[in-house]
């Protein structure tokens, strides 16, 4: 009895290991978070890429998969597919998505001002406002992108009606440049370090500059949260310590961009980044830090101007009653130490 009792003990035992090796695999795959970033050479979403830099993910505890994608509705469809777990993006997502019935919201708020720079083709001197635009081709991110909005409400404060101009989805970097050298599009909108290039080569012009708190509340009327890290209000909900452990990386990184020097903060960033001009990159940072917030709280009077921007361009935000406090929590970032 003995060699039969002495078997299914080690059986037993062996179970129990298997067992014990499943869970800390589950356990470790559950800590894996997907975070979908829309573009992540972008300094607009600079925080993403310096936090995994800086080492605040592991620092929590967190295993964080950052994935690439330039256009930042398609990194939305990512989200609502259930392919990522965040979005590093635009906050207006949020709002867009309530009026089709999806509660997402912005867990962190990177960004008070668009940090967007609408340029015009050096070809084309006579732009010099808005108002110049009619019959002419805008380049944007993507169709129903940000960027995508933000152009048409400007176009509009200037007196121009959306068939006024043809928005062009020319995404960002090399296809954006290459698409007004093309001249495919006179005018677009984009972010650094893709201004400070075709500014370099004299290929273009600012016309409107939402980098900085002034430009952008000339501009829009208020402060114009943008980026953001956004999630599915279902997910937060039901993994709260996680969120609070996303939420203490990315406050600690917007922290690390309050009390540091451009040239500091470019030096935790990719090579690639630079796209070969480092100073030039840590040129336009200095230029546009001041857009990121330094406690990722979101602006109080933020979102009434998100809102006011998409119920005029917005198909599906127009005409609908949208709950603004579901669109964000600062439950999280306050939580922060």
């Amino acid at each position: 009895m003995r060699p039969s009792r002495t078997f299914f003990h080690t059986v037993a035992l062996s179970l129990v290991m298997t067992a014990a090796s499943f869970a800390a695999t589950a356990a470790n795959a559950a800590d894996k978070i997907s975070i979908m970033v829309g573009g992540y050479e972008k300094q607009i979403y600079l925080p993403a890429k310096l936090a995994e830099s800086l080492g605040y993910f592991k620092d929590e505890g967190l295993d964080v998969e950052l994935l690439n994608e330039s256009a930042g509705v398609d990194a939305e469809n990512q989200l609502l597919a259930g392919a990522v777990q965040g979005v590093v993006g635009f906050y207006d997502h949020c709002v867009d998505l309530q009026a089709k019935g999806k509660f997402i919201k912005s867990v962190v708020q990177f960004s008070q001002a668009p940090g967007e720079v609408e340029l015009v083709s050096s070809k084309y001197p006579d732009i010099k406002s808005f108002a110049d635009l009619k019959g002419k081709r805008a380049g944007v991110t993507g169709l129903g992108s940000s960027t995508n909005f933000l152009t048409l409400y400007m176009a509009s404060k200037a007196g121009l009606s959306p068939a006024d101009i043809t928005p062009v989805p020319v995404g960002a970097g090399q296809t954006f440049i290459a698409a007004m050298q093309q001249d495919a599009i006179q005018v677009g909108m984009t972010t650094e370090p893709t201004i400070s290039r075709l500014l370099k080569t004299g290929e273009a012009k600012i016309l409107v500059d939402l980098r900085t708190l002034k430009g952008t509340e000339a501009a829009l009327g208020g402060t114009y949260p943008a980026a953001s890290l956004y999630m599915d209000a279902a997910w937060v909900d039901a993994h709260k310590d996680e969120v609070q452990k996303l939420a203490n990386a990315f406050v600690k990184t917007l922290r690390f961009i309050n009390t540091h020097s451009a040239a500091e903060i470019a030096d935790k960033m990719p090579k690639d980044f630079y796209v070969g001009d480092k100073d030039g990159y840590i040129k336009a940072l200095d230029a546009g830090k001041e857009m990121f917030t330094a406690d990722g709280v979101m602006p109080e009077d933020g979102p009434k101007t998100v809102l006011a921007v998409l119920s005029q361009f917005s198909k599906n935000v127009k005409g609908k009653t949208i709950d603004l406090s579901k669109t964000y929590t600062t439950e999280f970032v306050k939580n922060v130490k």
